[in-house]
């Protein structure tokens, strides 16, 4: 597996940097710092002159950028794998994007804010551009992965099951994981009138199908290795999913990205986003 590390010092950055421990010895791991140095605001100044002072601090941050990627090297794990280390300049979102097509990276790692004077917990402009349009899994840290021995993986129907099961096959966690589907049914009941008992025969036809559905995944991945246990329920999907997220403590939340095509190809899916915020563990979303 290759793994795509973007740091920029950031707390966020370093718990990134911590989360590594529990995944996978990467095949290559790229760490990548993304200068981003602001050009000269002032009109009036000569464009020589500015031109010279955006030099000047272009520099200074490749140096801190390259002392940074150093630091960073020293602090990853044993079992990390051969690590590359790029230094490119641009803007964040772009140049990850970029990095991560060209390096062929199954997985982005990344804080989900930078050094902004936002502490709270939301997701920078960077994560969140790059979340919406790397072709490939995102981990974004928002604070400390304790462990990661269960996984909540909520799933919306078979393409969702699919790319799940893809990168899962992957076997991208260093220790062994609980992974617990779940797949959450809308009320069911039709817009036109009928009887309770018609309704409720409805519901339970649903609920079978979904219950079949979630175990055959669940099936999958223990022929992985994986040890599973599978759930479907009906109700909001998002008030579900932390539902059971909060009743099985678990360490992680992995949904997919919802992606679509054409124009609205880089929008993230509103379950996914909402998941993100409001999740009370960290969140991996794969495509």
């Amino acid at each position: 597996m290759n793994t795509l590390l973007a740091v920029d010092g950031s707390d966020h950055s370093y718990e990134a940097v911590r989360a590594l421990k529990y995944l996978r010895r990467a095949d290559r791991l790229t760490l990548l710092h993304v200068v981003d140095a602001p050009r000269p605001a002032y009109p009036m100044m000569v464009p020589e002159v500015a031109q010279e002072l955006y030099a000047q601090l272009e520099r200074s941050m490749k140096e801190d950028g390259e002392e940074l990627l150093t630091r960073i090297q020293s602090l990853l794990p044993l079992h990390s794998g051969p690590v590359i280390k790029l230094l490119h300049v641009g803007s964040p979102a772009e140049q990850i994007v970029a990095a991560a097509e060209s390096c062929h990276a199954d997985l982005i790692v990344m804080g989900a804010r930078g050094l902004g004077p936002v502490k709270e917990r939301l997701l920078g402009s960077a994560s969140h551009r790059v979340l919406s349009m790397a072709p490939c899994a995102k981990f974004v840290l928002h604070g400390s992965l304790r462990q990661l021995k269960h996984i909540l993986l909520p799933l919306q129907g078979p393409s969702d099951a699919e790319a799940a099961l893809r990168f899962l096959a992957k076997q991208p966690f260093q220790e062994p994981v609980n992974v617990s589907v779940l797949t959450v049914l809308p009320p069911t009941r039709p817009p036109w009138p009928v009887d309770e008992s018609a309704a409720e025969k409805l519901e339970a036809q649903a609920l079978r199908h979904a219950r079949d559905f979630v175990e055959d995944v669940a099936a999958t991945l223990r022929t992985q290795g994986y040890t599973t246990r599978s759930a479907s329920v009906l109700g909001s999907p998002l008030t579900m999913i932390l539902h059971e997220a909060e009743k099985l403590g678990v360490d992680l939340i992995m949904v997919g990205s919802r992606a679509r095509q054409g124009v609205t190809r880089f929008v993230l899916g509103s379950v996914s986003h909402a998941v993100l915020h409001r999740a009370p563990c960290q969140v991996l979303v794969f495509e």
